[in-house]
């Protein structure tokens, strides 16, 4: 677990940090085995903050990770990738789940104000809490969206919100996780 009592640069500040990528100061950093925060914080509005995740949201983002994600990658591959003699852990057939976005600091949302878009004051992206994952279409989309709702029946367990959107011709599914008091919201957003 992560120590509360430092700062996120702390944990990270090492002698080989920069050798860790020159992208993205938090790529090294794996929520998962197959997530890193840089993945799921990187994001096209450069801000003073760099959007860097307070702890708390980080914890967020491994429960996201390793509750969710994994278990969808997974069952994506073996569902509609992969043939069934081929193995999910070794093959290297295996499509990975992209993620377009992930955290925004409160700088980042407002960026994305100015650049005309409209986000939520309440974001759960905010807190950790939601994933924005690249879809190629909508067939892709509602796979994925038919794993995540049969997910959180089998395994008794609940998400806040589940939406497909679009704008133009570009896909993805708005997924998020709370801690708590989660809502169970399904929808579509067609722009």
């Amino acid at each position: 677990m992560l120590d509360r009592t430092k700062n996120l640069s702390e944990i990270l500040a090492s002698p080989n940090e920069a050798a860790l990528s020159h992208s993205n100061k938090f790529d090294g950093l794996h929520l998962s085995p197959h997530f890193s925060l840089g993945e799921l914080t990187k994001t096209s509005f450069k801000t003073d903050d760099k959007n860097e995740p307070p702890l708390e949201a980080v914890e967020n983002l491994i429960t996201l990770c390793e509750n969710w994600l994994e278990e969808l990658r997974y069952l994506y591959n073996v569902l509609y990738v992969l043939r069934p003699s081929e193995d999910y852990f070794t093959s290297k057939d295996v499509e990975p789940l992209v993620i377009n976005q992930g955290f925004r600091s409160y700088q980042v949302m407002l960026k994305m104000k100015e650049a005309g878009l409209n986000p939520s004051k309440t974001s759960n992206h905010m807190r950790g809490c939601a994933v924005d994952i690249r879809c190629m279409g909508v067939e892709h989309a509602l796979r994925m969206m038919v794993i995540l709702i049969d997910m959180a029946d089998t395994n008794k367990r609940d998400f806040d919100e589940l939406f497909l959107e679009r704008r133009g011709t570009v896909y993805w599914l708005h997924f998020a996780v709370r801690p708590k008091d989660n809502r169970r919201k399904i929808g579509f957003i067609l722009k």
